[in-house]
């Protein structure tokens, strides 16, 4: 598969203060799903973070489909056909479900195609379908990262960046959302970079995987070879 996504060398940090990320780098193949792991700390939401323009690279080198983005603002990133499903999944509570999918077309013209893709989202998500009219705050955590997902999927965007879809959910809602996951990597070939501390989730739907430890890569290789490695699990899988 042709790469997708390059990031290569990057420093990054916040508001001045001292690195996060030291010389990070990854790939995401077009298609693929790449995790990335590590403990709390190590600096994988930086890293997507980063990579969609919410905080500015200071070194090193980002390009998604051959051309170079970091520095582009956050909205050209998005428009260029990369979707961030954030930590806290980032629903606005007050409006419905369906007006909260809306915003996630809000920058496509193609209304035909749009109304296809809300079907598609339906027919992966038929909760949402049920509770269209219903305020997303009065939603479940899980439905509410349903939702997440299906908003950022309207963009019909190439790169999907999640960040810890399993955070703060139930087990079978976990399975559930991983399933449907899997759903979209295979029907909608839709590469994804997945931050998720369930490393055995993360490993049995990703192709590869990075660990970062300290902002650092300190290892990189196939999923299921890292999954099968019994001193890899121990030493920064935890389990």
């Amino acid at each position: 598969m042709a790469t997708l996504l390059e990031v290569r060398d990057l420093t990054a940090g916040y508001g001045g203060g001292p690195p996060v990320l030291h010389g990070v780098s990854l790939v995401v193949e077009e298609g693929g799903v790449t995790a990335l792991l590590g403990a709390n700390g190590a600096g994988k939401t930086t890293t997507l973070r980063a990579v969609c323009g919410m905080i500015p690279a200071t070194a090193g080198e980002i390009r998604f489909a051959g051309e170079r983005i970091a520095g582009q603002p956050t909205e050209a990133i998005a428009r260029r056909g990369i979707a961030h499903v954030p930590d806290g999944r980032g629903t606005f509570a007050e409006l419905t479900v369906e007006e909260n999918l809306r915003l996630g077309a809000i920058t496509r013209r193609d209304r035909a195609a749009v109304a296809e893709d809300f079907e598609r989202v339906f027919g992966l998500f038929p909760r949402l379908r049920e509770r269209r009219r219903q305020q997303a705050g009065t939603l479940s955590g899980g439905e509410q990262q349903m939702l997440a997902i299906a908003r950022a999927l309207l963009l019909r965007p190439r790169l999907l960046l999640l960040d810890e879809p399993s955070f703060g959910l139930a087990p079978l809602m976990v399975q559930e959302i991983f399933r449907i996951l899997a759903r979209v990597r295979a029907e909608a070939r839709v590469a994804v970079l997945l931050v998720e501390q369930n490393a055995a989730l993360a490993l049995d739907l990703a192709d590869q995987a990075w660990l970062l430890e300290t902002g650092r890569v300190v290892l990189e290789g196939k999923a299921a070879a890292l999954r099968r490695d019994a001193a890899v699990r121990r030493a920064y899988l935890g389990y």
